[in-house]
């Protein structure tokens, strides 16, 4: 119905194509219910998902873990950035975060948990738990649109908005609209490679840059050596 709002008017009848115009507003608005809510409708279609960033993979094995992320931004067809970090450190380094998404919704994330690590030191599960129920429940961040990937010596965790603290038995985590394929090669060469974590994460993400349009290579690794 919205599509049939874009009307040519290369014939010059201003006055037939404003009454069209109106006619389909006014049928339109009876479907939907209200002026303001076909508004919404519209607004919502016009903001749904036009920020794409980006990959993020997490790989641990042996003496050390490893995150790294690739520097692209695109805004609709356009690449807006190519060298975004987005890999943090956070609590004196010895937790690193990578994010994927609004980067200015990643980064209020960022900060409201690097708050609950203050509230609960050396026990990143308890963060994460605390800033996923704060996530859930609270109005304002409930709106925010990320995805987080935190690591420390001992525990790899993925956290969404959804309230959900994850973490897979290997230790592999990957987000953003690359994710799958970096998983993919990841878990390809932690079982037929001896290469690191390090190595394992940037060969993978740039595998992954390869084949989603919303990755690039320009890849960013960072690691923390891992509690025997």
């Amino acid at each position: 119905m919205l599509r049939c709002l874009s009307i040519s008017c290369a014939n010059g009848d201003w006055l037939a194509n404003a009454s069209v115009v109106h006619l389909l507003l006014r049928i339109a608005i009876n479907r939907i219910g209200s002026f303001r809510t076909l508004q919404a409708v519209i607004m919502s279609a016009d903001s749904r998902a036009v920020w794409h960033s980006t990959t993020i993979l997490s790989v641990r094995r042996g003496s050390t873990v490893a995150i790294g992320g690739d520097g692209q931004v695109t805004y609709n067809t356009q690449i807006m950035k190519s060298d975004t970090r987005k890999i943090r450190r956070l609590h004196d380094d010895n937790v690193l975060v990578g994010f994927a998404g609004s980067t200015a919704d990643a980064f209020t994330l960022i900060e409201r948990f690097e708050k609950r690590l203050k509230d609960f030191p050396d026990n990143l599960q308890r963060a994460a738990t605390e800033l996923a129920r704060d996530w859930r429940n609270d109005r304002n961040l409930k709106k925010l649109e990320a995805m987080l990937i935190v690591v420390d010596t001992r525990h790899s965790l993925l956290v969404t908005g959804q309230g959900d603290v994850l973490q897979t038995p290997d230790d592999i985590l990957g987000i953003g609209t690359g994710g799958p394929y970096a998983i993919a090669a990841a878990r390809a060469l932690l079982r037929h490679s001896t290469m690191s974590a390090s190595e394992i994460v940037r060969e993978a993400l740039l595998i992954a840059s390869g084949i989603d349009v919303y990755t690039n290579e320009n890849v960013i690794v960072e690691e923390l050596t891992c509690v025997s």
